[in-house]
């Protein structure tokens, strides 16, 4: 990804974060929101997928619903969200209303991750719409 592809991006991202409802866009401020062009070899061989995936975004730690004392000392939770296959999903930006495509795959990668935060499983956010 290009500089000026990175800073098209990131402006939609931040229209994205800006459209929130204020309650989800407080909890960015708990759980840092952390964009990459794409996710590390190390991450996806931890997930057990080829090195060329492009994932849309990930998010690790333990979510609020299952949070416990037990978890005290455990490494902090993080939303990631990945900018080349959220790009690739919505078709790339040789297209007619891309920054309008691409910002609703942000949109649904956003609220899809924050959804995990939450304690929301897969199949809760596909029903949702937010797969």
């Amino acid at each position: 990804m290009i500089a000026a592809e990175r800073a098209r991006f990131d402006a939609l991202l931040e229209e994205v974060i800006e459209a929130l409802p204020e309650h989800l866009r407080a909890k960015l401020e708990e759980v840092p929101l952390i964009v990459d062009d794409r996710p590390s070899a190390a991450v996806l061989r931890s997930m057990g997928l080829p090195p060329d995936e492009l994932l849309c975004g990930l998010h690790t730690g333990v979510p609020l619903t299952e949070r416990s004392v037990e978890h005290s000392g455990l490494m902090p939770e993080e939303i990631r969200i990945y900018r080349e296959g959220i790009v690739d999903l919505a078709g790339g930006w040789d297209q007619e209303e891309a920054d309008d495509i691409v910002f609703d795959e942000i949109w649904v990668t956003v609220l899809h991750e924050m959804g995990h935060h939450f304690g929301l499983g897969e199949k809760d956010l596909e029903d949702l719409g937010y797969e």
